[in-house]
């Protein structure tokens, strides 16, 4: 294994240094992998190694993905079945597969290789992460979200996260279906979505909140125009009115950044129906709320927190990082005010993704926010599989519920009644 590694390094750099960059931008993949191919078996010959006609298949692979693709973790990229890729340095490479992390087999030549291939992750979208700039936020060309950070942040050598694009788009059915929520649950996230509820989601790393926020956002009607807003866009909404607009970081100059908060300003002045913020997290959360409280109901986002009452402690923090002229009372009302739902989802220690809960914001008792749980999950044990075991229950709605009156509005009263009327 160490001598074929070395032989690969050797062919490397021999093929690098013959190499103009230039000549590659010319070639279609198929002719790029020919010439490689001649490469390769002239420099084996020439230099009468002992290589196996797979190995010298896999070299000419290794070799064309560094030079077109991502190198390495090309082949990564293309596996469908992995969720996550992690890499802590050159040589320690982890994947999620179904929520469970495993080591790879993968691993960089060296730091350098690692380096210069996260540069030009970055570089595809106009992003730039070097020693003045170590840390990046972008994504690939097919949509996956990826962070990088590099030395002299990054002791052990580059980092990089990478959340997979999934091809083919999770629904709300397809959700109850694998046991994320009850078909109930998703017949009462349909109805919010439809009755124009401003919807929260909330939840850790790797939860699942974006996938159900695409989810979510299906049940938007094609009639509205939507407007999102992302630090790096991810967001797979169908309907064909839509305006996505992305975060910028400062340019060389030290100017130039255009940051969420700028976004959601300029959103207002688009005459936007909905506005759909990929993740909340900064002082952003306050325009945020005035679009709510201001005509664009139905809008949505995402947030790290760990239950919903977390969650709305949250949002006050972030309203006070934008002013810090309300006194807490006003912010809390605000808050109140403009969100009505919000869905708490978690990562179990199994790798399932549930959603815990489904909260109404129903009002102000004093300074205290008062939230009905609409639905929630409670677990029951592990089963000699490690699997997670529990069912999700409901109390009902509350007399004073804003879905309720929302759905009467919409006409969608007696769908409402019937999540109710039947339990799993």
């Amino acid at each position: 294994m160490q001598k074929s590694k070395s032989i690969y390094i050797s062919i490397r750099e021999k093929i690098f240094e013959a190499l103009d960059p230039q000549s590659i931008k010319t070639l279609t993949k198929e002719q790029l992998t020919s010439q490689i191919t001649n490469a390769v078996d002239l420099i084996i010959d020439h230099a009468g190694y002992s290589v196996t006609s797979p190995s010298r298949i896999e070299f000419v692979k290794h070799l064309v993905d560094e030079l077109i693709g991502l190198g390495p973790l090309q082949t990564l990229l293309e596996d469908e079945s992995i969720n996550d890729i992690m890499i802590n340095g050159p040589m320690k490479v982890f994947i999620e597969r179904a929520g469970i992390l495993e080591e790879s087999t993968v691993k960089f030549i060296d730091e350098n290789q690692l380096q210069n291939i996260a540069k030009r992750m970055a570089a595809t979208v106009g992003r730039r992460v070097d020693e003045s700039t170590p840390t990046c936020d972008a994504r690939l060309l097919d949509g996956s979200r990826v962070n990088i950070v590099i030395p002299p942040v990054a002791i052990d050598g580059t980092c990089i996260s990478i959340r997979k694009f999934k091809k083919h788009s999770l629904n709300l059915d397809m959700m109850a279906e694998y046991g994320s929520m009850s078909r109930q649950m998703a017949n009462l996230l349909k109805i919010a979505a439809r009755c124009r509820l401003n919807i929260i989601i909330s939840g850790g790393t790797g939860s699942g909140k974006t996938t159900l926020l695409n989810a979510l956002s299906q049940f938007i009607s094609n009639k509205e125009r939507i407007i999102t807003i992302e630090d790096a866009a991810e967001l797979r909404i169908l309907q064909p009115h839509v305006a996505r607009l992305e975060t910028r970081t400062e340019g060389i100059e030290g100017n130039g950044a255009v940051t969420q908060r700028d976004l959601v300003i300029n959103a207002l002045r688009m005459r936007p129906d909905r506005i759909v913020v990929g993740e909340c997290r900064g002082a952003e959360a306050f325009e945020m709320l005035q679009a709510m409280n201001t005509g664009h109901d139905g809008s949505m986002s995402t947030l790290h927190a760990n239950t919903p009452r977390d969650a709305i402690a949250r949002i006050e923090s972030m309203v006070m990082m934008a002013t810090s002229n309300l006194p807490l009372e006003a912010i809390r009302r605000t808050v109140v005010s403009a969100v009505d739902i919000i869905v708490q989802i978690s990562r179990l220690h199994d790798g399932s993704r549930k959603v815990m809960s489904v909260s109404e914001v129903v009002g102000l008792e004093g300074s205290t926010v008062v939230m009905e749980e609409l639905f929630k999950f409670t677990h029951d044990g592990n089963t000699g599989s490690g699997k997670v075991n529990g069912k999700f229950i409901t109390p009902g709605l509350s007399g004073r519920s804003v879905l309720s009156s929302k759905a009467s509005f919409f006409g969608l009263n007696s769908e409402l009644k019937s999540v109710f009327s039947t339990m799993e």
